[in-house]
């Protein structure tokens, strides 16, 4: 057929008439049900409930560091950028008399707390055994002591009665007996009277004495035996001293004569320097005697004191010294703290203004830190979306610098319990933590984070714009053959990139219209 008999009349009709049965065809079928459908066959999934918010990058510790007192610095030991342990030091002041302080205080200590630890563990057997050979060596000189004075006592009985009996009663005629008279006249009666009543009374002086002094020995009472021989030392020096007296006004005559006389008077000077040295010989060994009982009574407490330990009262004494030594190391560790900055965690050096040889304040800070740890993300959620929320949740985060299509794990970590109020709305101020160190995230970053609350498992989940409206109930419209059915539904939770569950209404393998006709 050629062309141009397709314009005759005959078949211009007969195509008028197929493009109109098109048109019909297309006006019932196709135009009253819409655009083809686009279907979703629903099955069972893990549903996630999910909170979307958007954070801030932010380091988990940030901090700006200063001294606690004015001075020079003295030393900086890190720079911008420098990675630090805690602890390390960053920058000092001068402190040299500060830490000279500490150590006297710390020595104070260790001397304290060896006292406490010795007197824990009591008295050691070398330390008795010497107390106890030092006792026996004080015993030994106590006797030795005792010895002396006996033998002191005993001189001075010996030289006294030698002095009386036989240097001074050469001038004398019956001198032991009741009446002894002079051998030479004198000038003074009274004087002759009184020296023959005192010969009389040194008679039964040294008789008595001499009962004293034989048979004493250690057991005696010495204190008082040397106490009554001074006494009677001292009765004789009198005795020789008057006869002295009497000697130098005697006269002589046919029968004594002056050179007679000079002799008793030697004899008595003799006498009384036997006397004397006797005597201080006695009073020697006295004060020796007494010297070695003090020390016997004090090193025997000693040995007792160590045989019976420490008592709880002493312990309990050294304790409280050793806390009060213990008290002034801490001030004075505090004090060289003062002087000192040092990092407080594991960080970066982020500024650094301190200067060797600057003279700086208290009230400015001089360096700053962050931690190198893992970072964290601060949120504020609306009071609507916080049921469901709690510490450990997981969460996965994208960074606007690195586009939505890089994810980065994260948990929740902390949640304020107390609202915080943001453009007018009560909200929850809510940090995460990233749950692995990444190089590329910093602080400041802007976060986009999605929060799981929850998973439901074997959920069926459709889009929301599948979900419309319809007699004032939720609607679905699902693929019955060929035709499309409104079926209610009832929904659940909803997730972050718009999906929605339906809880009742759909069967697993239902066919959900996604662009639902909502004329019908």
């Amino acid at each position: 057929m050629k062309w141009g008999s397709l314009f005759r009349p005959q078949y211009i009709y007969i195509i008028l008439g197929i493009v109109m049965a098109a048109g019909a065809v297309w006006y019932f079928f196709f135009r009253q049900s819409g655009p083809l459908p686009q279907l979703l066959v629903v099955h069972p999934v893990n549903f996630a409930q999910q909170i979307s918010i958007s954070g801030t990058v932010q380091a988990a510790e940030d901090v700006d560091l200063g001294f606690a007192q004015s001075g020079r610095v003295s030393g900086v030991y890190a720079k911008v950028g420098n990675t630090i342990r805690h602890g390390a030091l960053l920058a000092q002041i001068d402190n040299g008399d500060v830490r000279a302080n500490l150590a006297q205080k710390q020595a104070a200590l260790q001397t304290a707390q060896a006292d406490f630890a010795s007197l824990q563990a009591g008295t050691r057997p070398e330390e008795i055994a010497v107390a106890q050979a030092q006792v026996d060596s004080d015993t030994s000189a106590l006797a030795q002591t005792n010895a002396a004075i006996i033998d002191a006592i005993q001189t001075s009985y010996t030289q006294s009665d030698d002095a009386v009996r036989n240097k001074v009663d050469q001038m004398f005629n019956n001198a032991r007996t009741s009446a002894p008279s002079l051998a030479f006249t004198t000038s003074n009666s009274q004087l002759e009277s009184f020296i023959k009543t005192e010969r009389v009374a040194m008679e039964n002086t040294l008789a008595s004495w001499q009962a004293d002094v034989t048979g004493l020995s250690g057991d005696a009472d010495l204190v008082a035996a040397a106490q009554a021989a001074q006494t009677n030392s001292a009765t004789v020096t009198s005795f020789l001293s008057d006869a002295n007296t009497i000697l130098t006004i005697a006269m002589s005559n046919s029968t004594i004569t002056q050179a007679t006389i000079n002799t008793y008077i030697t004899s008595v000077a003799t006498g009384r320097s036997n006397v004397n040295t006797a005597a201080t010989a006695l009073t020697s060994a006295v004060s020796a005697q007494k010297a070695a009982a003090a020390k016997l009574a004090t090193d025997q407490k000693t040995l007792a004191l160590k045989k019976a330990g420490s008592t709880q009262e002493d312990i309990s004494a050294q304790e409280a010294r050793v806390a009060s030594a213990r008290a002034d190391v801490q001030n004075a560790q505090a004090q060289l703290g003062k002087t000192l900055v040092v990092a407080p965690f594991d960080g970066i050096i982020t500024r650094m203004d301190a200067k060797v040889g600057e003279i700086i304040s208290p009230t400015t800070p001089q360096i700053s830190m962050i931690s190198n740890g893992l970072f964290e993300i601060e949120t504020f959620i609306p009071e609507v979306e916080i049921i469901g929320l709690a510490v450990g949740n997981l969460a996965t985060t994208t960074l606007d610098a690195y586009g939505p299509d890089v994810q980065f794990a994260a948990h929740v970590i902390a949640i304020d319990p107390a609202e915080t109020t943001v453009n007018g709305v009560s909200t929850y101020k809510t940090t995460l933590q990233f749950s692995q160190p990444d190089v590329r995230i910093k602080p400041g970053m802007t976060a986009a984070v999605a929060i799981t609350t929850a998973v439901s498992p074997n959920a069926l989940v459709v889009p929301q714009g599948a979900v419309f409206f319809k007699n004032g109930q939720q609607v679905v419209q699902v693929m019955r053959g060929n035709t499309r059915v409104d079926v209610p539904v009832q929904t659940g939770s909803t997730a972050t990139l718009g999906s929605v569950q339906v809880v009742s209404g759909l069967s697993d393998g239902d066919s959900v219209v996604l662009n639902p006709d909502t004329s019908r």
